[in-house]
Protein backbone atom coordinates (compact mmCIF):
# COMPACT_ATOMS: atom_id res chain seq x y z
CA UNK A 1 0.00 0.00 0.00
CA UNK A 2 0.67 3.60 -0.85
CA UNK A 3 -0.58 6.34 1.07
CA UNK A 4 0.01 9.71 -0.01
CA UNK A 5 -1.19 12.76 2.55
CA UNK A 6 -1.80 16.60 1.66
CA UNK A 7 -3.75 19.08 3.82
CA UNK A 8 -3.67 22.82 4.93
CA UNK A 9 -0.70 23.83 6.99
CA UNK A 10 0.12 23.05 10.29
CA UNK A 11 -2.36 20.54 10.39
CA UNK A 12 -0.99 17.77 11.49
CA UNK A 13 0.93 16.16 7.78
CA UNK A 14 3.93 15.34 9.71
CA UNK A 15 2.48 13.40 12.82
CA UNK A 16 -0.12 11.62 10.70
CA UNK A 17 2.98 10.21 8.32
CA UNK A 18 5.10 9.30 11.43
CA UNK A 19 1.70 7.40 12.77
CA UNK A 20 2.13 5.28 9.89
CA UNK A 21 5.87 4.93 10.25
CA UNK A 22 4.90 3.03 13.70
CA UNK A 23 2.66 0.76 11.75
CA UNK A 24 5.66 -0.14 9.80
CA UNK A 25 5.20 2.00 6.53
CA UNK A 26 8.23 3.57 4.96
CA UNK A 27 8.63 7.81 3.96
CA UNK A 28 9.45 8.64 0.75
CA UNK A 29 10.01 11.64 -0.64
CA UNK A 30 9.91 13.24 -4.36
CA UNK A 31 9.31 16.92 -4.85
CA UNK A 32 13.39 18.18 -5.19
CA UNK A 33 14.93 21.29 -2.83
CA UNK A 34 14.88 24.17 -3.91
CA UNK A 35 18.08 25.55 -5.56
CA UNK A 36 19.25 27.34 -2.83
CA UNK A 37 19.16 24.25 -0.25
CA UNK A 38 22.86 22.98 0.01
CA UNK A 39 23.81 19.72 -2.02
CA UNK A 40 24.81 17.82 1.26
CA UNK A 41 20.96 18.41 2.83
CA UNK A 42 19.47 16.70 -0.37
CA UNK A 43 19.79 13.04 1.34
CA UNK A 44 17.38 14.48 3.52
CA UNK A 45 14.94 15.69 1.38
CA UNK A 46 12.37 17.13 3.76
CA UNK A 47 8.61 18.61 2.42
CA UNK A 48 8.25 22.27 3.24
CA UNK A 49 5.16 23.93 4.21
CA UNK A 50 6.97 27.22 3.41
CA UNK A 51 9.69 28.20 0.78
CA UNK A 52 12.19 30.08 2.77
CA UNK A 53 15.52 28.47 3.59
CA UNK A 54 14.24 28.56 7.74
CA UNK A 55 11.45 26.29 6.84
CA UNK A 56 13.62 23.99 4.93
CA UNK A 57 15.73 23.56 7.68
CA UNK A 58 12.71 22.62 10.19
CA UNK A 59 11.22 19.97 7.80
CA UNK A 60 14.64 18.83 7.93
CA UNK A 61 14.65 18.38 11.39
CA UNK A 62 10.99 16.88 11.25
CA UNK A 63 12.02 14.44 8.94
CA UNK A 64 15.63 13.39 10.55
CA UNK A 65 13.30 12.06 13.08
CA UNK A 66 11.73 9.23 10.80
CA UNK A 67 13.72 6.27 9.16
CA UNK A 68 13.15 4.54 6.46
CA UNK A 69 12.63 6.93 3.59
CA UNK A 70 13.80 7.27 -0.27
CA UNK A 71 14.45 10.13 -2.42
CA UNK A 72 13.10 10.15 -5.91
CA UNK A 73 14.40 13.25 -8.73
CA UNK A 74 11.74 11.82 -11.11
CA UNK A 75 8.24 10.88 -11.46
CA UNK A 76 9.10 8.26 -13.37
CA UNK A 77 11.60 6.67 -11.14
CA UNK A 78 9.16 6.82 -8.19
CA UNK A 79 6.19 5.21 -10.42
CA UNK A 80 8.50 2.56 -10.84
CA UNK A 81 9.41 2.28 -7.19
CA UNK A 82 6.24 1.67 -5.77
CA UNK A 83 4.96 -0.23 -8.84
CA UNK A 84 7.18 -3.26 -8.26
CA UNK A 85 7.46 -2.67 -3.98
CA UNK A 86 3.64 -2.41 -4.42
CA UNK A 87 3.48 -5.37 -1.60
CA UNK A 88 5.45 -3.12 0.65
CA UNK A 89 3.97 -0.32 3.03
CA UNK A 90 4.83 3.40 2.18
CA UNK A 91 3.81 6.80 2.92
CA UNK A 92 4.24 10.61 0.86
CA UNK A 93 3.45 13.48 2.93
CA UNK A 94 2.77 17.19 1.66
CA UNK A 95 1.47 16.07 -1.69
CA UNK A 96 1.95 19.26 -3.26
CA UNK A 97 1.75 18.18 -7.06
CA UNK A 98 -1.03 17.40 -9.07
CA UNK A 99 1.01 15.67 -12.22
CA UNK A 100 2.04 13.49 -9.15
CA UNK A 101 -1.33 12.88 -7.38
CA UNK A 102 -2.90 11.68 -11.20
CA UNK A 103 -0.30 9.62 -11.47
CA UNK A 104 -0.45 7.63 -8.21
CA UNK A 105 -4.22 7.71 -8.63
CA UNK A 106 -3.76 4.75 -11.65
CA UNK A 107 -2.26 2.90 -9.05
CA UNK A 108 -4.76 -0.02 -7.74
CA UNK A 109 -2.59 0.25 -4.28
CA UNK A 110 -2.73 3.54 -4.01
CA UNK A 111 -4.34 6.25 -0.96
CA UNK A 112 -4.98 9.95 -0.61
CA UNK A 113 -5.36 11.12 2.58
CA UNK A 114 -6.52 14.87 3.02
CA UNK A 115 -5.79 16.87 6.90
CA UNK A 116 -7.13 20.09 8.02
CA UNK A 117 -7.72 21.47 10.90
CA UNK A 118 -9.33 24.92 12.46
CA UNK A 119 -7.51 27.96 11.46
CA UNK A 120 -6.90 28.99 14.89
CA UNK A 121 -6.06 25.56 16.17
CA UNK A 122 -3.09 25.50 13.19
CA UNK A 123 -1.67 29.04 13.96
CA UNK A 124 -0.95 27.64 17.43
CA UNK A 125 0.98 24.96 16.21
CA UNK A 126 3.04 27.12 13.43
CA UNK A 127 2.90 30.02 15.83
CA UNK A 128 6.94 29.03 16.89
CA UNK A 129 7.52 29.61 13.49
CA UNK A 130 7.35 33.75 14.64
CA UNK A 131 4.67 34.74 12.07
CA UNK A 132 1.72 37.01 13.26
CA UNK A 133 -1.66 35.89 12.96
CA UNK A 134 -2.68 37.93 10.32
CA UNK A 135 1.08 36.86 7.92
CA UNK A 136 -0.09 33.39 8.78
CA UNK A 137 -3.78 33.60 7.57
CA UNK A 138 -2.52 35.13 4.37
CA UNK A 139 0.22 32.22 4.11
CA UNK A 140 -2.82 29.52 4.41
CA UNK A 141 -4.86 31.92 1.75
CA UNK A 142 -1.97 32.06 -0.58
CA UNK A 143 -1.13 28.51 -0.33
CA UNK A 144 -5.22 27.16 -0.88
CA UNK A 145 -6.32 29.87 -3.34
CA UNK A 146 -3.24 31.27 -5.39
CA UNK A 147 -4.12 30.37 -8.96
CA UNK A 148 -0.99 28.75 -9.27
CA UNK A 149 -1.26 26.80 -6.10
CA UNK A 150 -2.46 23.01 -6.68
CA UNK A 151 -3.22 22.41 -3.12
CA UNK A 152 -7.21 22.86 -2.89
CA UNK A 153 -7.89 20.64 -5.66
CA UNK A 154 -5.44 17.92 -4.11
CA UNK A 155 -7.33 18.50 -0.99
CA UNK A 156 -10.87 17.77 -2.68
CA UNK A 157 -9.55 14.93 -4.19
CA UNK A 158 -9.05 13.04 -0.88
CA UNK A 159 -10.33 9.23 -0.77
CA UNK A 160 -10.34 9.81 3.20
CA UNK A 161 -10.67 13.11 4.51
CA UNK A 162 -9.70 14.09 8.07
CA UNK A 163 -10.14 17.16 10.05
CA UNK A 164 -7.86 16.93 12.98
CA UNK A 165 -8.76 19.06 16.04
CA UNK A 166 -6.60 16.69 18.38
CA UNK A 167 -5.12 18.77 21.10
CA UNK A 168 -2.21 16.06 21.76
CA UNK A 169 -0.40 13.61 19.51
CA UNK A 170 -1.48 10.61 21.67
CA UNK A 171 -5.64 11.28 21.06
CA UNK A 172 -5.03 11.81 17.24
CA UNK A 173 -3.02 8.52 16.71
CA UNK A 174 -5.93 7.36 18.82
CA UNK A 175 -8.24 8.23 16.64
CA UNK A 176 -6.11 7.34 13.35
CA UNK A 177 -6.32 3.99 14.44
CA UNK A 178 -10.08 3.99 14.83
CA UNK A 179 -10.24 4.75 11.32
CA UNK A 180 -7.94 1.68 10.33
CA UNK A 181 -6.41 3.53 7.30
CA UNK A 182 -5.01 -0.34 6.48
CA UNK A 183 -8.39 -1.72 5.58
CA UNK A 184 -8.10 -3.28 2.15
CA UNK A 185 -11.32 -2.53 1.31
CA UNK A 186 -10.23 1.59 0.96
CA UNK A 187 -8.31 0.31 -2.32
CA UNK A 188 -10.77 -2.43 -3.60
CA UNK A 189 -14.08 -2.24 -2.71
CA UNK A 190 -15.91 -5.47 -1.53
CA UNK A 191 -18.66 -6.57 -3.59
CA UNK A 192 -21.12 -4.82 -1.10
CA UNK A 193 -19.33 -1.74 -1.51
CA UNK A 194 -18.96 -1.95 -5.08
CA UNK A 195 -22.51 -2.75 -5.63
CA UNK A 196 -24.11 -0.05 -3.36
CA UNK A 197 -22.38 2.76 -5.22
CA UNK A 198 -23.65 1.59 -8.32
CA UNK A 199 -27.03 1.66 -6.33
CA UNK A 200 -26.02 5.18 -5.44
CA UNK A 201 -25.08 6.01 -9.06
CA UNK A 202 -28.34 4.77 -10.11
CA UNK A 203 -29.92 7.21 -7.32
CA UNK A 204 -28.53 9.94 -8.71
CA UNK A 205 -31.04 9.37 -12.02
CA UNK A 206 -34.09 9.48 -9.57
CA UNK A 207 -37.01 11.63 -10.70
CA UNK A 208 -38.65 11.74 -7.78
CA UNK A 209 -39.49 14.95 -5.56
CA UNK A 210 -39.18 12.69 -1.98
CA UNK A 211 -36.24 10.94 -2.23
CA UNK A 212 -33.75 9.60 -4.34
CA UNK A 213 -33.15 5.63 -4.56
CA UNK A 214 -31.20 3.16 -6.40
CA UNK A 215 -31.33 -0.55 -7.10
CA UNK A 216 -29.02 -3.22 -8.80
CA UNK A 217 -30.13 -6.62 -8.52
CA UNK A 218 -27.12 -9.10 -8.49
CA UNK A 219 -26.70 -12.96 -9.66
CA UNK A 220 -22.97 -14.56 -9.38
CA UNK A 221 -21.86 -10.72 -8.44
CA UNK A 222 -22.98 -9.91 -12.19
CA UNK A 223 -25.19 -7.22 -12.14
CA UNK A 224 -28.53 -8.25 -13.82
CA UNK A 225 -30.65 -4.87 -13.38
CA UNK A 226 -30.65 -1.31 -12.34
CA UNK A 227 -32.97 0.60 -11.17
CA UNK A 228 -34.58 4.58 -9.61
CA UNK A 229 -37.82 5.60 -8.59
CA UNK A 230 -39.83 8.12 -10.42
CA UNK A 231 -43.16 7.95 -12.52
CA UNK A 232 -43.33 5.60 -15.64
CA UNK A 233 -41.95 6.24 -19.16
CA UNK A 234 -43.35 8.22 -20.98
CA UNK A 235 -45.39 10.23 -17.83
CA UNK A 236 -44.23 13.62 -17.10
CA UNK A 237 -40.81 12.99 -14.50
CA UNK A 238 -42.20 13.64 -11.03
CA UNK A 239 -39.93 16.74 -10.66
CA UNK A 240 -41.97 18.24 -13.54
CA UNK A 241 -44.97 18.26 -11.42
CA UNK A 242 -46.27 14.20 -12.75
CA UNK A 243 -46.99 12.63 -9.86
CA UNK A 244 -49.66 15.33 -7.51
CA UNK A 245 -48.52 13.14 -4.42
CA UNK A 246 -44.53 13.98 -4.30
CA UNK A 247 -44.97 17.39 -5.14
CA UNK A 248 -47.31 17.92 -2.05
CA UNK A 249 -44.94 17.06 0.46
CA UNK A 250 -46.81 14.23 2.42
CA UNK A 251 -45.21 12.55 4.85
CA UNK A 252 -42.80 9.46 4.25
CA UNK A 253 -45.55 6.72 3.51
CA UNK A 254 -48.40 8.72 3.30
CA UNK A 255 -51.12 8.99 0.74
CA UNK A 256 -49.12 6.08 -1.38
CA UNK A 257 -52.01 4.44 -3.27
CA UNK A 258 -52.13 7.79 -5.19
CA UNK A 259 -48.08 8.08 -6.27
CA UNK A 260 -47.47 7.92 -9.86
CA UNK A 261 -44.02 7.24 -8.97
CA UNK A 262 -42.49 3.29 -9.38
CA UNK A 263 -39.83 2.42 -6.84
CA UNK A 264 -35.98 1.39 -7.95
CA UNK A 265 -36.50 -2.11 -6.92
CA UNK A 266 -39.86 -1.97 -8.87
CA UNK A 267 -38.09 -1.45 -11.99
CA UNK A 268 -34.91 -2.96 -11.27
CA UNK A 269 -37.80 -6.15 -10.80
CA UNK A 270 -39.51 -5.71 -13.93
CA UNK A 271 -36.18 -4.72 -15.76
CA UNK A 272 -34.90 -7.99 -15.01
CA UNK A 273 -37.89 -10.46 -15.11
CA UNK A 274 -38.16 -13.73 -13.15
CA UNK A 275 -36.08 -15.95 -15.48
CA UNK A 276 -33.92 -14.12 -15.10
CA UNK A 277 -33.97 -13.40 -11.04
CA UNK A 278 -33.84 -16.85 -10.16
CA UNK A 279 -33.63 -18.16 -6.36
CA UNK A 280 -29.84 -16.91 -5.96
CA UNK A 281 -30.23 -13.03 -6.75
CA UNK A 282 -28.66 -10.32 -4.86
CA UNK A 283 -30.99 -7.25 -4.48
CA UNK A 284 -28.71 -3.99 -3.33
CA UNK A 285 -30.94 -0.99 -2.40
CA UNK A 286 -29.63 2.37 -0.48
CA UNK A 287 -32.87 2.54 0.98
CA UNK A 288 -34.38 -0.45 2.48
CA UNK A 289 -37.35 -1.45 0.69
CA UNK A 290 -40.72 -0.32 1.11
CA UNK A 291 -43.89 -3.03 2.54
CA UNK A 292 -44.88 -3.08 -1.58
CA UNK A 293 -41.80 -3.38 -2.87
CA UNK A 294 -40.90 -6.24 -0.26
CA UNK A 295 -44.04 -8.42 -1.52
CA UNK A 296 -42.91 -8.05 -4.91
CA UNK A 297 -39.15 -8.78 -3.79
CA UNK A 298 -40.62 -11.73 -2.28
CA UNK A 299 -42.66 -13.08 -5.37
CA UNK A 300 -39.67 -12.36 -7.81
CA UNK A 301 -37.33 -15.36 -5.75
CA UNK A 302 -34.49 -12.82 -4.64
CA UNK A 303 -32.54 -14.68 -1.96
CA UNK A 304 -30.97 -11.99 -0.10
CA UNK A 305 -31.61 -7.71 0.10
CA UNK A 306 -28.65 -5.51 0.95
CA UNK A 307 -29.69 -1.91 2.09
CA UNK A 308 -27.95 1.78 3.43
CA UNK A 309 -30.32 3.48 5.16
CA UNK A 310 -33.61 2.67 7.04
CA UNK A 311 -36.96 3.66 6.02
CA UNK A 312 -40.16 4.40 8.01
CA UNK A 313 -41.81 1.14 7.10
CA UNK A 314 -38.50 -1.04 7.79
CA UNK A 315 -40.28 -3.33 10.64
CA UNK A 316 -42.99 -4.83 8.45
CA UNK A 317 -40.24 -4.94 5.50
CA UNK A 318 -38.72 -7.18 8.15
CA UNK A 319 -41.48 -9.46 9.11
CA UNK A 320 -42.06 -10.26 5.35
CA UNK A 321 -38.83 -10.89 4.38
CA UNK A 322 -38.29 -13.02 7.69
CA UNK A 323 -41.64 -14.94 6.90
CA UNK A 324 -40.12 -15.51 3.25
CA UNK A 325 -36.35 -16.43 4.21
CA UNK A 326 -35.50 -13.71 2.85
CA UNK A 327 -31.92 -12.34 4.32
CA UNK A 328 -32.68 -8.75 4.85
CA UNK A 329 -28.98 -6.95 6.19
CA UNK A 330 -27.89 -3.62 6.49
CA UNK A 331 -24.82 -1.89 4.38
CA UNK A 332 -22.02 -0.62 6.65
CA UNK A 333 -19.51 0.88 4.75
CA UNK A 334 -15.71 1.57 5.76
CA UNK A 335 -15.69 5.24 7.49
CA UNK A 336 -13.94 7.53 4.84
CA UNK A 337 -15.68 11.11 5.66
CA UNK A 338 -14.63 13.76 7.97
CA UNK A 339 -14.24 12.58 11.43
CA UNK A 340 -13.24 15.15 14.26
Amino acid sequence: MLIGISGTLSSGKTEVARYLTFQGFKVLHYQPLPAEIPDELNAYTPESEDINYEMEQLAIKQYSNMENFKVFKTLDSLLEFVTVNWRDNYVISHIEDINMLKALQKRPFFLHISIDAPLSLRYKRYAKKKQTLEEFVQHNDDTLFNSKSPLLEINNQAQVKIINTSTSIKDLFIKLSELNLLDPSRLRPTWDSYFMRLADLAALRSNCMKRRVGCVIVRDNRVVATGYNGTPRHLTNCNQGGCLRCNKGHGSGASLSTCLCLHAEENALLEAGRDRIRDDSVLYCNTCPCLTCSIKIVQSGIREVVYAQSYSMDQDSHRVMSEANITLRQYQPPIDGIFI
